[in-house]
Order: C-alpha cells, then sequence, then structure tokens
C-alpha cells in the first residue's frame, strides 16, 4: 500500500460533481472505515483517497535500493553480560540514531508469540461485527480506546487507506473493561512488555549519549505509552492512494510491529528506502523529542 501513485486529485476536485467536504463526511459517519468499504465490495476508491503522485518509492522497483541500504539491526542480547558487550551495543545504537534515525532490535524480550497475538488482536478488532466495532469509533483523541478512521480526515489534502485503534495505557491505563474484548488481553501484556523495552532502550540511549543511564527516565521521558494498531484492508486501486503518508512521529520514539506483508519505507539519504519484515525484530524509530537539530 506504499505504491507510488498518479496525480488524479486535482482532477477529482475540480469535477463540478465532486463534494468534498459531503464525501469525506458521509465516510465519517458511516463509522465503518475503510473495510467498510471493501466489504461493501467498491472496485474503484472514492476521491477522498486518491493522491497526488507521492515521491514513495515502488516496492516492486526498490532491490537495488533495499540492497545497497539496510536499516541497522542490533542484537539486545548482550545488554546484560560484560561491560564490553554493553558497549559495543550502546556504540552501534549511537552510530543508527547519528545516521539514520532508526534501527531494528531482536532478542529484545518480547516473546514471538506476543508479538503475532498483537497483530492477530489489531486484526481481531478491525474484522469483528461491524455494530461492535462502531460502539469504539470517535475523533475524540482524550478517549481511553478509540477506533476511527485517518486522525487528520478533515485536514490532510487525501486520506489514507487504513483504519485504526489507538489506546493510552501508561501513565493511566483503561479500565480493562474500556478496552475491547477480542483484544483486551493482548493490549495489556504486549503494554507491558513495552513498557520494559522502552526502559531499556531509554537506558541505552541516555548511555548513548553520555549521560547517566537513567537520566531520561528521570526526566520522566518514559512515563507515557500510545498504542496504535493499523489496518489495512486490500484496495482495488493500490496505484491511487497510499496506506500511511510520509510523516515524522511525534514523542520521544516508536517501537513498530510490523506483519509479514511489508510496505515500510523509511528516508534516508535523500530517497526512500524498504524495510523488509524482519522475523522477530522491531523497529524503533527516533522522533522529534529526541532529535537535535543541527
Amino acid at each position: 500500500m506504499v505504491d507510488t501513485s498518479i496525480g488524479e486529485e486535482d482532477k477529482a476536485q475540480n469535477t463540478p460533481e465532486y463534494d468534498r467536504k459531503s464525501e469525506l463526511k458521509a465516510f465519517d459517519v458511516s463509522k465503518t472505515g475503510v473495510k467498510g468499504l471493501v466489504d461493501a465490495g467498491v472496485t474503484k476508491i472514492p476521491h477522498i483517497f486518491i493522491h497526488e503522485k507521492s515521491p514513495l518509492n515502488d516496492i516492486s522497483t526498490t532491490g537495488s535500493i533495499t540492497s545497497k541500504f539496510s536499516v541497522p539491526v542490533i542484537d539486545l542480547e548482550g545488554i546484560h553480560g560484560g561491560p564490553a558487550q554493553r558497549t559495543e551495543i550502546i556504540e552501534k545504537i549511537r552510530d543508527a540514531c547519528e545516521k539514520w534515525g532508526f534501527f531494528q532490535v531482536v532478542n529484545h524480550g518480547i516473546p514471538m508469540f506476543v508479538m503475532d497475538d498483537m497483530i492477530d488482536g489489531v486484526r481481531r478488532f478491525h474484522e469483528q461485527d461491524t455494530e461492535v466495532k462502531k460502539g469504539f469509533y470517535s475523533r475524540d483523541v482524550t478517549g481511553k480506546f478509540i477506533y476511527n478512521s485517518n486522525f487528520d480526515l478533515y485536514q490532510a489534502p487525501a486520506a489514507n487507506w487504513r483504519d485504526t485503534i489507538a489506546c493510552v495505557m501508561a501513565p493511566q491505563p483503561p479500565d480493562p473493561q474500556e478496552l475491547p474484548a477480542v483484544c483486551r488481553d493482548i493490549l495489556i501484556e504486549y503494554s507491558k512488555y513495552v513498557m520494559r523495552l522502552g526502559l531499556t532502550l531509554f537506558e541505552l540511549l541516555s548511555e548513548a549519549l553520555g549521560l547517566d543511564p537513567n537520566r531520561l527516565k528521570d526526566m520522566d521521558c518514559a512515563e507515557g505509552l500510545f498504542v496504535f494498531g493499523n489496518y489495512y484492508p486490500a484496495c482495488p486501486e493500490p496505484d491511487l492512494t497510499l496506506g500511511t503518508s510520509s510523516h515524522v512521529d511525534t514523542g520521544f520514539f516508536t517501537i513498530l510491529l510490523q506483519d509479514k506483508i511489508g510496505g515500510l519505507q523509511i528516508f534516508h539519504e535523500n530517497q526512500w528506502v524498504d524495510v523488509p519484515p524482519l522475523p522477530g525484530a522491531l523497529v524503533v524509530n527516533i522522533a522529534d523529542l529526541l532529535q537535535a537539530s543541527p
């Protein structure tokens, strides 16, 4: 779904019968998201999803770029071993942050079955009974758990072919009964593992900055946890839209769990580079609050 797209958005929006505001509203009030369009059997995507030509690379033609550039993979298994092992890992993290702003971690302490169940939990939510799902649909960003399609639906120039669940799991987690039954247990379990990994990463990042291991934690950088679960249904016209537009992440860092399909690209040395799914790995993205201005 990160395919290149063609420039038909202006043409669509200048067509007299095209009322963008009404189409956005109709899509939103349906509360069924992109999955609802697919279930309805659409063969052409609505105009609101048509993107102008994208700078993202066509995943089918980026083999040479992917082979030229490879996001660093860092094995965390030795962080509690001897000082030399820990120092080596910290140096790899420092180098990856400076050169990429991204790295992947393996042997991070989250079992494969937990990661698999988290992906399945997101799928279970989005593929459950539509009427049950509608009960969680909201654009109130203060909610503990919300489901919608495109948080910036009314602001973005084009919508993405994606539905999302979002949940605040720390510092004040929701009551378990506020979470959907189909993914409640795994959301709670996965969040506990991610918080532990997050604390470890904050320690390593502190040391990579030449600081005391607890420096970033003592600044309360590790207090919050937002969990997002994106769902990308099959698209009848993938060349016209995107699953997720190019963007930067806010916060301190993002820990990204990919499924086996792929499609993630990152911007490196003025070009988009594929990040193929690596079994058992998590992608770490250094976000705005940990970025240093040149």
